[in-house]
């Protein structure tokens, strides 16, 4: 039997309007202003280059979203994903126009607002330039680039057009993330000082991915494109000069997720990683990344833990905050999540009160006669986040970006704070390679 308070539990839409009350509470609190639409109408045309995977991801998501017109779509391979597409956009009411060049997209479609970018990672700099100087807003799809070259490159772009740029750490935007941080880490304060965090994303052995042989690009259209053959565009994330691997694929949404919470970017980082179970043949990144980075904060040091491996998929994912009174466990997926209170910490019945958190559930436990170890802590009860999210996790992302085209929201993840998470994710594959402890340049997160 168990007694529980009553709980108060807070859904997106109650959470959206509540912090819109607030202000600068707990709304949003980004970093570039958004740009005010001389239309009447809050329709926004919008255009997508690259729907494969997370592109599909990417165009659900964004079908969800009341008054935007999908009137463009992009991709090259045009008898399968393009056509996949389209015809998806078609049963929903849109009717896009269709192109394998991005650079015919833009010479032809002259009235859209802005795009996005989901394709491969050594594409998105020169996509991504290429949108803002044709006078366009980008959501682009992180890691920026696989190359800090080509992050540079997008960030002076968007600085020097003046157009809004969004990098795609959907994470900012979520509103559990979003409470998280601005109602319990900053306000209340109820992890106290917070010193270590640890994160992973495991992953279960997956196969080379394949493709319908009779929808195969052409050698020549692939070659035009950047790549070798449809085994490498079909399974780009692994090869060296095409992505950045897991830590960049997985590690990335994560560890941006360590540098927002401590409001600080770290000093130093150390790493082991290997390609130890693929064919190296085909697998040029390491399927295998254990991560150590030191913070210093105004607190105090923090050491951050992350692991990701593409061989096992044990508790998934997952980033754990650990403070001298208390806990926060928190994922993106939406059945996870929970604060957990020291034993010596002040009671937080007052946050309870508030709805900042909700009631611990007490369990009726009856005596066993066993006796602890003198050295062991009691597990403290979980208390729940009171914020319920239900729906496709990049949504609330895509609206922060449609909202800001209107003039209506700040961006959450602008390229500046983009930047920052390139340079210290992709710091790791370098840690990796060198095998040697790293210190990051003062300066080095900014251009």
């Amino acid at each position: 039997m168990k007694e529980q308070r009553p709980k108060k539990s807070i859904d997106r839409r109650s959470f959206l309007r509540t912090t819109a009350a607030a202000g600068a509470g707990l709304l949003i609190a980004p970093v570039v202003l958004g740009q005010r639409r001389s239309k009447i109408s809050n329709d926004l045309n919008i255009g997508i280059i690259g729907v494969g995977a997370q592109g599909q991801v990417l165009l659900n998501a964004g079908l969800k979203v009341p008054n935007i017109r999908f009137k463009a779509v992009c991709d090259i391979w045009k008898d399968y994903n393009l056509k996949r597409a389209v015809g998806l956009l078609g049963k929903y009411g849109h009717a896009p126009s269709a192109y394998e060049d991005y650079r015919e997209m833009l010479a032809q479609e002259k009235d859209l607002d802005g795009v996005i970018i989901a394709t491969p990672d050594f594409w998105h700099a020169q996509h991504t330039v290429d949108c803002l100087r044709a006078g366009l807003h980008v959501y682009c799809e992180k890691e920026m680039s696989n190359t800090l070259e080509g992050a540079r490159r997008i960030v002076r772009a968007a600085r020097e057009t003046g157009k809004l740029l969004q990098i795609g750490h959907q994470r900012r935007s979520n509103p559990r993330y979003l409470h998280c941080y601005h109602k319990l880490i900053k306000e209340a304060k109820i992890l106290g000082r917070i010193t270590t965090i640890n994160g992973q994303w495991n992953r279960a052995v997956q196969p080379d991915l394949g493709w319908p042989k009779k929808y195969a690009i052409t050698p020549a259209t692939l070659q035009k494109y950047g790549f070798n053959s449809m085994h490498q565009y079909r399974n780009w994330r692994w090869y060296r000069n095409l992505g950045g691997g897991p830590i960049v694929d997985l590690g990335s949404h994560q560890i941006d997720i360590f540098n927002w919470f401590l409001e600080a970017q770290p000093e130093s980082v150390m790493a082991s990683g290997g390609t130890d179970y693929y064919d190296k043949k085909t697998h040029e990144w390491y399927d295998t990344v254990l991560v150590i980075y030191e913070y210093e904060t105004a607190q105090g040091k923090v050491r951050a833990f992350y692991q990701t491996i593409t061989t096992n998929s044990s508790e998934g994912y997952f980033e754990n905050f650990l403070g001298d009174q208390g806990t926060l466990h928190i994922s993106e997926s939406a059945g996870r999540g929970g604060i957990y209170r020291e034993p010596a910490a002040p009671e937080w019945s007052k946050w309870v009160d508030m709805g900042y958190l909700a009631a611990p559930e007490v369990e009726n436990t009856q005596e066993t006669g066993a006796v602890l170890d003198v050295r062991e802590t009691v597990a403290p009860p979980q208390h729940r986040l009171p914020v319920e999210f239900n729906d496709p996790y990049h949504k609330p992302h895509l609206e922060n970006f449609f909202d800001a085209i209107r003039g209506e929201a700040k961006l959450n993840c602008p390229e500046d704070i983009g930047y920052e998470t390139a340079v210290t994710v992709l710091k790791v594959n370098e840690a990796v390679k060198t095998g040697r402890k790293l210190k990051f340049k003062p300066g080095e997160f900014r251009i």
